[in-house]
């Protein structure tokens, strides 16, 4: 049974429905150490708080985790948009204090929730532009940029007392491939990751980050099998030369990289092996028979000699030195919540804004948002959002969204035309139906929430980032109202 428990403690699953199941309450008494929250379980911060209740009700030691990254990848926010810009919105305004700040406050809201680790930052460098799943979740292309606001965001996260883990070791941004869909692969030499890749992870290192999160990456300059499963990646960099004595967490094993090419017990225990200390397992079944598969099949590994014992002891050993971490936080979280509201999220995003011409509105607008299908770290089909923070401002605002295959609607209305776009320069059929919206109404204000291109349209607006804070940035900006709300006087 020691072992059996041992086993269950390295596991960090997900699960269906916005109250605990009944498989997930019995894991939890046998020694389930992680669960991992979606979107899908989390309605609304109130309803957040009383899931992690109920799951703390049946095990207070349990490592409780969760994406939030603030902008487009966000779980709490899930179904408005994120309050706070992303990371690459940070890097362009490029205030280390503000990205502090802002990751305090995800801290304040995912302390106050009981959450206790936020798989984020996203600390990879951005070097490609055609990457599909990255891209706005990067702070930028430049390795210095990427080091000084991931430590930043390290800092304020902690320092509101919820564990950091950064991710996708050892860098997922010059990649051409999503690891959801398939494996990518970074052709770089060692001597780029080192200078390009590694610095944000090493910045994070130095800054205190509890986890680090290692993606399912082939780095031939490396090894020859994806870096969650390579001892070369695991121990001899990240624990070796880096020196990070922290949690390492693989990606999710559902994900096709690697779950194309092994079965899930396979990719536990051989990610174990090499030096993973918790497996994420996002999708469990319904029985929560998968979970203790990957259990079993730990423990067999013990017993046949291809886990040493002392090697699963030591994983467990980081899942529980991080309980004991968020624990002594308490005092930090107390601090953080009581510190008093204020317009970050507005205000952050704001300054990330590039404004072309004088894009103006007087009227309520026509606003086509032109949406191509979100990755799967979004978890979330919340599209732009520029709509409905223009309607708050102009009611009566029209919205129209546009998908791919779907025809241009009409133009010919007399109120003034925003249109848009995420991501233009990296989908070839947006740029075709926006360059058609641009000919049908060259007078159209164009608005990007991904990363731009050369501006187009009678004014053009950049916000860098897809967030309900970036939206309604955009849309004060448009509106012409002072970038936050003004306050009323006491009477």
């Amino acid at each position: 049974m020691r072992l059996e428990r041992m086993a269950m403690s390295v596991l960090q699953p997900g699960f269906d429905g916005t109250e605990p199941p009944d498989w997930l309450r019995r894991a939890l008494g046998d020694g389930l150490g992680g669960v991992v929250l979606f979107a899908r379980n989390l309605p609304d911060q109130r309803g957040a708080a009383d899931l992690v209740a109920a799951i703390r009700a049946e095990s207070p030691d349990v490592v409780v985790a969760v994406d939030e990254e603030g902008g487009s990848v966000t779980r709490l926010e899930a179904r408005t948009g994120s309050s706070w810009p992303g990371n690459h919105a940070l890097g362009v305004a490029d205030d280390t204090a503000v990205t502090e700040h802002v990751a305090r406050r995800i801290g304040r809201l995912l302390g106050t929730t009981g959450i206790s680790l936020d798989y984020a930052p996203v600390a990879d460098v951005n070097a490609n532009p055609d990457n599909p799943v990255i891209g706005v979740r990067s702070f930028g292309a430049d390795p210095e940029l990427v080091a000084r606001h991931t430590a930043a965001w390290v800092d304020g996260l902690q320092g509101a007392g919820v564990a950091a883990c950064a991710k996708h070791f050892p860098g997922h941004g010059d990649t051409v491939a999503d690891s959801h869909v398939e494996l990518p692969t970074v052709h770089a030499s060692p001597e780029v990751l080192t200078e390009r890749d590694l610095r944000p992870f090493r910045a994070a290192v130095d800054a205190g980050v509890r986890a680090v999160m290692v993606g399912h990456l082939l780095v031939p300059a490396l090894d020859d099998v994806p870096a969650t499963l390579s001892r070369t990646v695991t121990t001899g960099l990240l624990r070796g030369i880096l020196g990070f004595q922290g949690l390492i967490v693989t990606d999710a094993i559902e994900m096709r990289a690697v779950a194309a090419h092994w079965e899930p017990e396979e990719i536990a225990v051989r990610a174990l092996s090499v030096g993973a200390d918790a497996v994420c397992a996002g999708i469990s079944s319904p029985d929560g028979s998968s979970v203790y598969a990957l259990r079993d099949a730990i423990v067999a590994a013990v017993r046949d000699g291809r886990l040493p014992e002392e090697r699963l002891a030591e994983a467990a050993g980081r899942v529980q030195d991080l309980v004991g971490w968020h624990a002594a936080q308490a005092p930090a979280r107390r601090a953080a919540a009581a510190e008093p509201d204020d317009d970050l999220g507005l205000t952050a995003a704001a300054a990330a804004l590039h404004v072309v011409g004088e894009p103006r509105l007087d009227e309520a607008p026509l606003v086509v948002e032109i949406v191509a299908r979100p990755h799967q770290a979004a978890d979330s089909g919340t599209p732009p959002g520029v709509a409905r923070a223009l309607a708050e401002l102009l009611p009566g605002t029209r919205a129209i969204t546009v998908t791919v295959g779907d025809p241009l609607p009409d133009l010919g209305d007399d109120r003034p035309l925003v249109v848009v776009v995420q991501d233009a320069p990296r989908h070839a059929w947006i740029r075709e139906v926006l360059h058609r919206a641009l000919a049908a109404r060259p007078d159209a204000i164009v608005v990007e929430t991904g990363l731009p291109g050369p501006p187009s349209g009678a004014g053009y607006v950049a916000t860098h980032g897809n967030s309900l804070a970036s939206a309604r940035a955009a849309a004060r900006r448009l509106a012409h109202r002072p970038p936050v709300p003004e306050k009323e006087s006491p009477p």
